[in-house]
C-alpha cells in the first residue's frame, strides 16, 4: 500500500491524527468531565510502543500531521520518549501537542527539544476564581507561568484554545484575545461540543455562537478573512496591528465537516472516525495480536475509513448522543 492511501468514502483526504494518550487528567473542567469521573484500567489503555506504531504506520500511509492529545498528555509516565520517536518519523511535517498547560512550567523546554512544533493550550477564563470553578482545581497561577514559560521558546505557533458559554466567561472574549495577543499567541474561540452527560450547566441555556462572538470582537479589533490553514477546524481571521491570529471553532453554527482532514485515535485504541458520531474501529486486538504485522494494520485503518461519516449532527436542546467525554476522544 502506497503513500496517500487515505481516501475517505467522500473523496476527503485524511492527512491529520489526533492522537489521545490518555484519558487521565490533573483538571476536571465542568463541560470535559465530572468530579468523580472513572478512568480506565490501565490494561485498556495502548501502551506508548502502540501508540508509537500507530502514528507511524499513518505517516507511512500519508499523513503530514499528527496532534497529541489526552486527557492530559502530559501526565502520561514518559510521554517525552513517545513524543520524540512520533517526531522523528520520516515524513511527518508536524507534530503538535494540545494541553490544560498545568505542567508546562517544568515541560516546555523539554517539548521543544525532542520535536514538538506547535502546542495549543486550554485557557477559558482569567479570573483566578472562574478558573478554579471551571477545572475544580487552583492551578490558574500554575498554567499562566507555563504559558510564559512557552512563550519564551521558539516554537512554530502557540495558541489558546477557549471554550466559551454563555453567562460564564463570555464577558472574558477581549480580555483573553488580548491575553493572547500581547504575547505573541493565536486564540481560538470554540463553541461547546455536547460530548458525554453532565450536570454543571444546560447546555442549551450556556450556548454562544460563534458569529455572536465575531461581533464581540469586531468591537475591538479589525477582523480579515486569513489564508491560514492549520489542518484543523478553526476559521482564522487576520487582525489588524498584531502578527497572530483570532479562529473560530463552530461545530453547531458552522458545519466544518465538508473540509474534515482528520480522525481520532482514543487512549484505549479505537479509530474514532468522527467527533460527533459513534463510528469507530478497534485497532488494539491488531496491535495485540502476535500474528499482525504493520500491513495487517494498514489493511485495519484502510477499512476503517469507509465508516467515516460524511458529517456529524448536533442538538443542544436533545440528550446527548454521544456518551463519551472529550477527555477520553481527544481534544
Amino acid at each position: 500500500m502506497s503513500n496517500h492511501t487515505l481516501i475517505d468514502p467522500f473523496g476527503r483526504s485524511i492527512d491529520y491524527l489526533r492522537i489521545s494518550v490518555t484519558d487521565k487528567c490533573d483538571f476536571r473542567c465542568t463541560y470535559c468531565m465530572d468530579e468523580d469521573v472513572t478512568f480506565l484500567p490501565r490494561s485498556h489503555i495502548l501502551t506508548l510502543e502502540e501508540i508509537v506504531t500507530v502514528a507511524q504506520t499513518f505517516v507511512k500511509m500519508g499523513s503530514k500531521k499528527i496532534r497529541i492529545t489526552g486527557g492530559e498528555p502530559l501526565v502520561r509516565k514518559n510521554i517525552l520518549w513517545a513524543l520524540e520517536k512520533i517526531a522523528n518519523t520520516d515524513g511527518l511535517e508536524e507534530l503538535t501537542l494540545t494541553t490544560n498547560g498545568s505542567q508546562l512550567e517544568r515541560m516546555a523546554g523539554s517539548l521543544f527539544n525532542v520535536g514538538v512544533s506547535r502546542i495549543n493550550i486550554s485557557l477559558d477564563t482569567l479570573s483566578r476564581t472562574k478558573f478554579e470553578a471551571l477545572t475544580r482545581r487552583d492551578k490558574f497561577d500554575q498554567v499562566v507561568r507555563g504559558i510564559d514559560k512557552a512563550t519564551q521558546l521558539p516554537f512554530k505557533r502557540l495558541k489558546l484554545n477557549s471554550v466559551i458559554l454563555k453567562n460564564h466567561n463570555d464577558s472574558e472574549i477581549l480580555d483573553l484575545a488580548d491575553f493572547a495577543l500581547h504575547r505573541a499567541m493565536d486564540i481560538s474561540f470554540i463553541e461547546e461540543m455536547p460530548l458525554g452527560v453532565i450536570s454543571h450547566h444546560d447546555r442549551a441555556a450556556a450556548y454562544i455562537s460563534s458569529d455572536d462572538i465575531y461581533t464581540q470582537l469586531s468591537s475591538r479589533y479589525t477582523l480579515e478573512k486569513s489564508n491560514l490553514k492549520t489542518g484543523g477546524p478553526s476559521r482564522y481571521y487576520d487582525v489588524d496591528s498584531f502578527d497572530n491570529k483570532i479562529g473560530l471553532i463552530s461545530p453547531h453554527s458552522h458545519n466544518f465537516c465538508s473540509t474534515c482532514n482528520r480522525v481520532r485515535l482514543t487512549a484505549e485504541g479505537k479509530l474514532l472516525l468522527c467527533l460527533g458520531n459513534e463510528h469507530s474501529m478497534d485497532l488494539k486486538p491488531t496491535l495485540r495480536d502476535k500474528n499482525a504485522n504493520i500491513e495487517t494494520l494498514k489493511a485495519s485503518i484502510h477499512s476503517a475509513l469507509s465508516l467515516k461519516p460524511e458529517r456529524h449532527y448536533f442538538d443542544l436542546n436533545e440528550k446527548p448522543q454521544i456518551l463519551r467525554f472529550m477527555s477520553a476522544t481527544g481534544g
